[in-house]
């Protein structure tokens, strides 16, 4: 039986004797077996290797472990601490459940019991790859250097496949649990598949200059929706974005330039944490009205053609008096009244997820007054990229209002502000 992990072998003595203690665990491979022709004494013995001395420092098991401390054995932590020599053992980042068959396996050695049973491994000296640290950075910039009949190495943290022709996502990829930092950049990916979702630690997707047209609903509910920062999807060809993409709460950084955007995601306000977005050279017509909710470092919008501001044109789609729909939900909204699918058809809570807010403060459904405003776009934003190059930081932004008496309010402030 053999476990690779990080190890770290100190001496009890040595505190007494004024000498310090040993430096930092070494990647190493633990190995449970008997001595090549019974030398040894017989009984299983335990052989710790690591890539400087991998011919490994061999223990005694029988009868010699004076405690197993496995408090932590869910982390991939346990310490095994001998009486002769008066060492202890303690091993780090090792995979939770191989760590428990073979600590399972120890205290049977130790009592000498069912030895026959265990499944022992020779005690040699492993391979260089074996003691060698993980592998956790792969950096591939050509077809000719991406893996075709070997895996990806199971450790990576980093992996970039660019310029590799790809026409989708190698499934292999979405085994590498541990990946923080995907980049598929100037591929031909034309779709994402929801088992993208599964990377539960990535932080860092690119997807710069690849044939995608959408961007999959399914992975905005995924465990991305807490892990991604910062999400590349540049230069695509990406008209809309699903209304679910605001559920990526984690979103720092988001880059969407050169796409054919026709607006930006109707809730895009509840991306708290985004601070970086860009999405210049898209075909966007004005903002959302969630927009004015962000708090960004830094915006681009440079190159849309953006329509010019008509406040005192609204597009009015009231209904007097209100149907019975809209009146319900506006009061499920307003009053926060609690709906999912289990009580309402699911198209009567995609309803009401869309539902657009007053500048009131209250909700209207699809009876409204919509018109456009000029918005500045430091009220958002620190740094503004110039949105044209006669050096206008203004675009237009959608306004909605849920009456007539809220519409007539604003106007009357409107047409004061202008004179």
């Amino acid at each position: 039986m053999r476990l690779p992990c990080e190890v770290s072998v100190s001496s009890r003595l040595l505190p007494s004797a004024g000498l310090r203690g040993p430096g930092r665990a070494a990647r190493a491979l633990l190995s449970l077996g008997r001595p090549a022709g019974g030398a040894g004494g017989g009984g299983v013995w335990l052989l710790v290797s690591t890539a400087r001395d991998r011919p490994g420092t061999k223990y005694q098991l029988r009868e010699n472990i004076e405690q197993l401390f496995t408090r932590f054995v869910e982390e991939g932590k346990a310490t095994i601490r001998l009486k002769e020599p008066a060492v202890d053992v303690c091993l780090s980042k090792a995979n939770a459940s191989l760590l428990k068959t073979f600590l399972s396996a120890v205290k049977l050695a130790n009592s000498g019991t069912h030895e026959e049973n265990l499944p022992l491994s020779p005690l040699v000296p492993p391979k260089a790859s074996e003691v060698e640290k993980p592998k956790t950075k792969m950096m591939i910039t050509s077809r000719k250097e991406y893996p075709l009949t070997r895996n990806f190495p199971y450790s990576l943290e980093h992996l970039q496949a660019s310029y590799c022709k790809l026409a989708r996502v190698d499934m292999r990829m979405l085994c590498l649990k541990s990946l923080r930092k995907l980049d598929l950049s100037h591929n031909c990916i034309k779709k994402l598949p929801a088992t993208v979702g599964d990377l539960v630690c990535l932080q860092e997707l690119n997807l710069h200059n690849n044939h995608l047209e959408g961007f999959n609903a399914a992975l905005c509910g995924s465990t991305l929706r807490k892990s991604l920062q910062s999400l590349d999807l540049s230069q695509n060809k990406i008209k809309a974005l699903p209304a679910q993409f605001c559920q990526l709460q984690g979103l720092t950084h988001l880059r969407l330039d050169d796409n054919e955007l026709i607006r930006l995601p109707f809730k895009i306000g509840q991306l708290k944490q985004l601070r970086f977005l860009s999405a210049a050279r898209n075909k966007l017509p004005f903002l959302p009205d969630d927009f004015a909710k962000l708090s960004l470092e830094n915006l681009d919008l440079f190159g849309n053609p953006f329509e010019q501001a008509r406040p005192l044109v609204p597009d009015i789609q009231l209904e007097i008096p209100l149907t019975l729909l809209e009146l319900s939900a506006r009061a499920t909204i307003n009053f926060r009244i609690p709906y999912g699918c289990h009580i309402l058809p699911s198209h009567l809570c995609n309803d009401l997820d869309m539902s657009k807010t007053c500048q009131c403060g209250h909700a209207c459904l699809s009876c409204f007054i919509q018109t456009t405003v000029t918005m500045n776009l430091h009220s958002v934003a620190h740094t503004v990229v110039l949105v044209d190059n006669m050096g206008g930081t203004e675009a237009p932004a959608l306004r909605y209002f849920c009456s007539l008496t809220c519409y007539s309010q604003f106007l009357d402030r409107h047409l004061q502000s202008v004179r």
